[in-house]
């Protein structure tokens, strides 16, 4: 199997990066695993696959205030992108073992990569019952597995499964900023339990520092040969329309 490490940057809209999330889950079918890093420009509220957004959120407020938005191929809840480092991992389901054990075993290689800035993170305890769609941002809650600080998320993920492949992405905080997902709520939300590097080590840690981080862990870690490259194309991926209106707002 082929290792291929991507790092961008420069930002692209939620539209794009999702997209090109998918596009790897779709050449992980050629038995290459995937590591991408990426930010977003401009900031961009994403809701989950099976979210109910039209619900959930505000979209007239939504627009007074100028958001982009865009729903994703995984699962979860909303997030607020924009002061962050974004991964995606995608590869062959067998690559890591289960769902569920691709998600520890991810979540472990972050909690390393976090330790190389000096960042003191753990995996959280697993609850008795996850939060529900219902329970608003993503980072209102962390669960089992996923990346904390004294117990407040770090990290938060989200996964999909397609064939013989998966995708799990997710969203590391450089700084705060998620509260953006209580003001276009319709209703109360579940407080938000979240920190960011910069409210943990009290200084501004940039894209730069975090992406090296995490590629070192990745290269040091992980088994096999990594090289650098782009995301691949695939003019038949038309499954989803990132920018379909309808699709964001499907439910």
């Amino acid at each position: 199997m082929r290792n291929t490490l991507i790092v961008e940057p420069e930002g692209r809209a939620g539209h794009e990066n999702m997209r090109r999330d998918y596009l790897l889950l779709r050449a992980a079918q050629e038995e290459v695993l995937f590591v991408r890093l990426y930010r977003w420009n401009p900031g961009c509220v994403s809701f989950g696959r099976n979210e109910p957004a039209r619900r959930r959120y505000n979209r007239q407020r939504i627009g007074d205030l100028g958001l982009d938005t865009v729903r994703r191929p995984t699962g979860g809840r909303a997030v607020w992108h924009e002061h962050e480092v974004t991964y995606c991992v995608a590869g062959p389901v067998t690559t890591f073992g289960s769902l569920g054990d691709t998600y520890i075993f991810i979540h472990e290689m972050l909690v390393s990569a976090m330790a190389r800035l000096g960042i003191d993170a753990q995996l959280a305890r697993k609850t008795s019952r996850a939060p529900g769609l219902e329970s608003g941002a993503c980072f209102a809650s962390p669960v089992g597995g996923e990346v904390v600080v004294d117990g407040k998320k770090l990290i938060g993920s989200a996964q999909i499964r397609e064939g013989n492949t998966f995708l799990q992405h997710g969203s590391i905080l450089l700084e705060d900023g998620q509260d953006v997902i209580e003001k276009i709520s319709n209703g109360s939300l579940v407080g938000l339990h979240s920190t960011s590097i910069r409210a943990v080590t009290g200084e501004r840690v940039g894209f730069d520092a975090v992406a090296t981080a995490v590629v070192d862990e990745v290269m040091e870690s992980w088994t096999g040969q990594w090289e650098h490259g782009v995301v691949p194309e695939d003019p038949d991926a038309s499954k989803l329309d990132f920018t379909d209106a309808e699709w964001t707002w499907r439910r």
